[in-house]
């Protein structure tokens, strides 16, 4: 197991477990989306990223195509990212409110931000195997984070997946259900998980997912770690 999160980027970034993602994510940082003809892409597998004190994970799918798959750090360059980040700036857990690329100035404060997956997959749909590869990076990162105090989950996969990492809170009667606001502890001395949906252009311009409503998470999130 890595023993600093510098190490375990490393060992991330050079995964090729599965050769489905493997395949896609190298072929669109080849195409290119026509806006970005002149970037470079980053092509492989996206570590997590943020403040190595963290007392929250933010766990959201995978990285899009031509945001994270581009930049090479998550939820920077697309739609979602700039919702997130805004949203993040406004309650203090981030002192900017946008991230276009890697060196952009961009700092988290208590945040630390990663996916279940770590390719862009096709469709943005993981298969299960390739969820059960990816899983254990996630894991490593949390064994990683000696301050961690909860989850928040961007999306049902997220939100399912975090619970495959804690089976008893995942047996718990009334059983844990994905919903926005969503709150589970995850045991005794277990971190607690908060959900929200994902920020996505298909919530956010649909109108399921507004800025009220990602704001109280994030609120809510600050006021669980007791920052106020």
């Amino acid at each position: 197991m890595a023993e600093t999160l510098h190490t375990l980027e490393k060992e991330i970034i050079t995964c090729r477990k599965c050769p489905r993602l493997v395949a896609w994510r190298e072929e669109v940082a080849r195409t290119k989306r026509k806006a970005y003809q002149d970037e470079p892409y980053w092509g492989k597998p996206v570590p997590g990223f943020g403040d190595p004190a963290a007392k929250i994970i933010v766990v959201g799918l995978a990285p899009g195509a031509h945001g994270s798959n581009r930049t090479g750090r998550m939820f920077t360059g697309d739609a979602s990212g700039n919702f997130l980040y805004r949203a993040l700036h406004r309650v203090g857990f981030a002192n900017q409110p946008e991230s276009s690329h890697m060196g952009d100035g961009l700092a988290l404060q208590d945040v630390f931000i990663t996916a279940v997956c770590r390719c862009v997959p096709p469709q943005n749909k993981p298969n299960a195997e390739e969820i059960r590869n990816c899983l254990p990076w996630l894991q490593a990162e949390i064994s990683l984070m000696p301050n961690l105090q909860g989850f928040v989950a961007l999306g049902k996969v997220a939100f399912d997946n975090i619970l495959r990492l804690y089976p008893d809170a995942a047996r718990q009667e009334p059983k844990p259900t994905f919903g926005h606001n969503a709150f589970y502890p995850l045991g005794e001395d277990a971190p607690w998980l908060l959900a929200s949906y994902h920020p996505s252009q298909q919530n956010t311009l649909t109108g399921r997912l507004t800025e009220a409503m990602f704001d109280a998470i994030w609120e809510r999130a600050r006021t669980l770690i007791g920052n106020r």
